[in-house]
């Protein structure tokens, strides 16, 4: 029978308590569009009590990004087993299940919102980035990268990006023709390269050598020969 005790929370259980709540309402409205208050009410505690745990409304914004930033740069860890377009739309997929699920805040901290703008909020955006960076590279297996293979990665890397922003605005679009077609916007990119420089050329031929008849690379391939015929 239940006596209807309440159990304490602890601080550090609060706390993650309240960056939930904050990153479940960020989900459905940009976070400058969410107070306090209502982060307050969600978790079932006082306006006072939230900032006895966050000292500012900044502070809670910043933590919540870190915990999104952690999950976000999680879903470009993929085995490196198997052909590499196979691998590169696996993590587009769970990219964009990101994106689905966490809508208006991926735009604000794309775009900005109260805490975009402080250095602890770029310095999130920007390891993310890296992460994606590196992980590319491994998948490569390159670890030390020609200008031309950089300059291929990190664009690729901002396209995904505003692919995905131009992509919430109304999602026009079939999301998974979205994710092939980034699949195809790598291969392309690495392929102009290829056209300019010799050592892109054989991180090319290296990249394809092993891509099976069904994979998305050879769908571009097919695509690319039927629009010359």
């Amino acid at each position: 029978m239940s006596t209807g005790v309440r159990r304490r929370m602890g601080v550090e259980e609060r706390r993650q308590q309240l960056i939930g709540v904050a990153l479940e309402l960020f989900s459905r409205r940009s976070p400058d569009e969410v107070s306090i208050d209502e982060i307050a009410a969600a978790a079932g505690i006082s306006r006072p009590l939230v900032y006895h745990y966050f000292p500012g409304k900044l502070s809670l914004y910043e933590a919540a990004l870190r915990r999104a930033a952690e999950d976000l740069a999680g879903r470009f860890d993929e085995p490196q087993e198997g052909p590499l377009g196979a691998r590169l739309l696996r993590v587009m997929r769970r990219f964009f299940d990101f994106v689905d699920e966490h809508g208006p805040g991926f735009s604000a901290l794309m775009r900005g919102g109260p805490a975009v703008g402080s250095s602890a909020t770029n310095a999130l955006v920007d390891s993310v980035r890296q992460i994606a960076y590196d992980q590319i590279l491994s998948h490569l297996r390159v670890e030390d990268p020609p200008a031309r293979l950089e300059l291929v990665v990190r664009s690729w890397i901002s396209l995904v990006e505003s692919t995905a922003l131009i992509w919430l605005d109304g999602r026009r679009i079939p999301r998974g023709e979205l994710e092939v077609q980034l699949v195809h916007d790598f291969a392309a990119l690495a392929a102009v390269s290829a056209s300019y420089d010799e050592e892109m050329t054989a991180l090319l031929r290296h990249m394809l050598k092993d891509e099976p008849t069904d994979g998305p690379f050879t769908d571009l391939a097919t695509r690319l020969i039927a629009l010359a015929s």
